[in-house]
């Protein structure tokens, strides 16, 4: 059995929860875990597969996951995970834990609150180049097949509700936005 170096009183949300929460659904592989997040959590939680990996390595080596290492013909081995107890245990006390604090960081929001020096044009570009990625996170959100049935799959269906009215309400933000810095600005 592995200690645990994770400080278990520290239940800020951090990448492995959402790992330990996606393996708690099925054991998956590293690469089955990035389709997964592209899937399923992208609106609320980004992982590229390299933090999908590393972070794997770590739950391994602390305990909170076991791999089986499957032989494929032609193709490299397939390292599938799934949780053990302590991970489980993790997730629920993570699960069990306070909510955080909200703490948003938000780059577009910065970009644009000192945007003022690109002038008219220059806020408005950026207001577009923002309108295509929520029209694109949006798009994406409403691909998702629709589930129910259980109460899991009712919590993931609101999740991605959440994600589809909060992108539709910033468009509507957006465009406002681009109003209101044409009123004082002029046309481009």
């Amino acid at each position: 059995m592995h200690t645990p170096i994770y400080v278990w009183s520290y239940m800020t949300m951090q990448l492995r929860h959402a790992i330990l929460g996606l393996l708690d659904l099925a054991p998956q592989s590293g690469y089955d875990l990035g389709r997964a997040f592209a899937r399923s959590v992208a609106h609320f939680w980004h992982a590229d597969q390299s933090q999908i990996y590393r972070t794997l390595d770590r739950l391994e080596s602390e305990g909170a996951i076991a791999t089986e290492t499957i032989a494929q013909q032609g193709k490299p081995d397939r390292r599938v995970h799934s949780l053990t107890d302590a991970g489980r245990t993790e997730l629920t006390e993570w699960l069990q834990a306070p909510i955080d604090d909200l703490k948003p960081k938000e780059p577009f929001l910065a970009r644009l609150f000192f945007a003022a020096p690109l002038g008219v044009d220059g806020i408005l570009a950026l207001l577009d180049e923002r309108e295509e990625q929520v029209r694109a996170a949006l798009d994406q959100l409403q691909a998702l097949p629709a589930a129910s049935g259980d109460l899991g799959a009712v919590l993931r269906m609101a999740t991605r509700e959440a994600g589809i009215r909060q992108g539709e309400s910033e468009l509507a933000w957006l465009e406002a936005t681009r109003a209101s810095v044409t009123a004082v600005g002029g046309e481009r």
